[in-house]
């Protein structure tokens, strides 16, 4: 079986308000075949800085992620969670998430077969993509 690249986020929820919004933008990518949920943690951190991990059934307002289609479990451990909560303040939370991009997996597959391999990835974070696009947009203006 080919798997495709594996990547994970940590989304951050100033305050503490997770709401479960996220949960039907994350099926849709499921149910189009786009990702693959591998694991899924959240992380709140206290007014004294004190971390708790979590999953979806244990509060009310992350029931909508019991819904989503997944093999969710076991990836993320201990090391993983401290990484996440070293960039939380205090009383806020955050989303731990590990996917396969499944939509990758043919390019992976013509990749191996013809002989090719992945040497470097990485993401461009949006705010410096959006700078480069803004930019060539006002060159061509």
């Amino acid at each position: 079986m080919t798997i495709g690249p594996i990547e994970y986020i940590i989304v951050g929820f100033p305050g503490n308000q997770f709401n479960g919004e996220i949960a039907p933008a994350l099926a849709d990518l499921i149910d189009s075949n786009t990702i693959r949920i591998l694991d899924l943690v959240f992380i709140s951190k206290d007014a004294d800085g004190e971390v708790a991990a979590f999953e979806y059934d244990e509060l009310e307002e992350l029931a909508a992620f019991g819904d989503l289609d997944g093999e969710v479990g076991g990836l993320i451990g201990p090391d993983d969670i401290a990484h996440a909560a070293e960039g939380l303040e205090p009383n806020s939370s955050a989303a731990l998430l590990i996917w396969e991009d499944t939509w990758a997996i043919p390019v992976v597959e013509a990749m191996r077969s013809s002989g090719g391999m992945l040497l470097e990835g990485g993401r461009i974070p949006h705010d410096l993509a959006e700078e480069a696009f803004a930019g060539l947009a006002s060159a061509g203006a």
